[in-house]
């Protein structure tokens, strides 16, 4: 080696040292975190306090100076941070070798019986460097609750409206088993969760807005709160059997309910009653060759609202079915589309279908949807397809239905659409032409529980 290199390495290994432990300035520099989020769940059911951890990491080859870490609720924040050993709630300037890491250990104490709390807490962890701000996002629930993850029910259970109900992982009603759920129940299902029955689900909402019985997404923060598909759905499996669901509201699932298969005995295998089933990704009620009875239902602002497929006995009354275009769910689709077959392969398989809509509304607009009721027909099984004293957006008549005192293409004047906002009230407005338009089912009652005269009722769910 000559003496030129000789001199050389020295001097190469003195920049390299010099540039490690100089500081990067640029706003490209970046840092890493282990984890963008965390969830604190199951520990208030017990000690109310748990500690978590999260690694920040410098992923550039200099020193980075991160200007703060801070929690953005401050001193009055639940949650609790610990800074490479350095409480706080916030702490500056630290310095933060090339290629290193720091931990922030995370921790969050409250009292499981506060229920004036709200049900979710949420903060964040603020990470400010070279003019950049990074975020990790904090949640932990803020009251008690029954927390079940995978859990599978068997003999007869029964939900009071004690504490919320939290599901992860699945819940399975198994069969030969029942689930009665009380009125005032709330249950709140994590992404990964669906809700099947195999056995038997008994809900008993009643009218008042307090006492209906909800499942909903367990995201409540916004704008989660608001987002279809937020968790999977309620599924009736083939063995399922006598289930009822009254005054039960279900909201931004990825499908709403399935139910498949016939009923196992007279009975129809679910029974619908005053539900609102709303902002559902995909299918608000999906129908496989089964037996569903519904009253007085509100089926709003789906993918595609209502869909029966390879036969089956089906009974709507007083129900709307109506779906606007917003920011999250495109009315793209049909909001009811039956069908007495499925494909299957190159081929197709059909079944007998008896199916009657009375009193009801089938409404959709914002989106390129002529035909708002289409009906398909394979193969000479029974087809027996009833259409009485509705209201319907159709350009198309269907073929092979029954008809009798249809409104055609005329706007049944809902209390108010407000796409930008996601408001709406689906009630009349005083000059719908669905007032007093019905047809006399002795049903005295509506969505609302208030009272429905016995002749010249409205159509839809709702009774002006």
């Amino acid at each position: 080696m000559n003496k030129l290199s000789l001199l050389l390495i020295p001097a190469i290994l003195f920049i390299f040292s010099c540039k490690k432990d100089s500081f990067i300035t640029s706003s490209n520099a970046q840092i890493g975190f282990s984890s963008d989020s965390l969830f604190f769940d199951t520990v208030f059911t017990t000690t109310g306090s748990v500690t978590q951890s999260i690694k920040v990491f410098n992923l550039n080859d200099q020193k980075i100076n991160l200007s703060d870490i801070k929690l953005a609720g401050g001193i009055n924040s639940p949650f609790k941070i610990n800074i490479d050993g350095a409480s706080g709630p916030d702490a500056g300037n630290i310095e933060l070798n090339a290629n290193d890491s720091l931990y922030i250990f995370i921790s969050v104490k409250i009292d499981p019986t506060a229920t004036n709390l709200p049900f979710l807490l949420y903060d964040s962890i603020q990470v400010s460097f070279n003019g950049n701000k990074r975020y990790i996002q904090l949640q932990a629930w803020g009251q008690n609750a029954h927390f079940l993850k995978n859990q599978i029910i068997s003999g007869n259970v029964v939900w009071s409206n004690d504490l919320p109900y939290v599901i992860s992982g699945s819940l399975l009603v198994d069969t030969n088993a029942i689930l009665t759920i009380e009125k005032g129940c709330k249950i709140y299902f994590h992404a990964n969760a669906p809700f099947e029955v195999d056995g038997t689900l008994q809900v008993q909402g009643e009218k008042d807005d307090n006492a209906r019985v909800y499942f909903l997404s367990d995201r409540l923060d916004n704008p989660y709160n608001g987002y279809p598909g937020s968790w999977p759905g309620i599924y009736f499996g083939t063995e399922s059997v006598n289930n009822t669901l009254e005054y039960a509201v279900i909201k931004n699932a990825y499908q709403g309910i399935v139910a498949e298969g016939p009923s196992r005995d007279v009975n129809p295998k679910l029974i619908l009653n005053e539900c609102i089933i709303d902002n559902i990704y995909d299918a608000g009620i999906l129908g496989v060759q089964t037996n569903i009875q519904a009253r007085n239902c509100l089926i709003s602002n789906c993918g595609r609202n209502i869909i029966i497929g390879y036969g089956g006995n089906y009974n709507f009354s007083y129900c709307t079915a109506v779906s606007y275009s917003n920011e999250y769910v495109q009315h793209k689709l049909p909001v009811l589309t039956l069908a007495n077959y499925i494909d299957q392969g190159t081929g197709s398989l059909s079944a007998g279908l008896t199916a009657n809509f009375t009193n009801c509304i089938f409404w959709g607009d914002g989106g390129n949807v002529d035909d708002e009721v289409t009906v398909f027909q394979k193969g000479d099984s029974l087809f027996n397809v009833n259409f009485f004293n509705s209201l319907w957006k159709i350009k198309n008549n269907p073929v092979g239905v029954n008809t009798s005192s249809i409104i055609q293409n005329q706007d049944p004047l809902f209390t108010e659409i407000n796409n930008q906002k996601r408001s709406y009230d689906f009630h009349l407005k005083a000059g719908s032409p669905a007032i007093d338009a019905g047809k006399d089912l002795g049903i005295t009652f509506d969505l609302d529980g208030n009272p429905r005269p016995i002749s010249q009722s409205d159509l839809g769910c709702y009774e002006r």
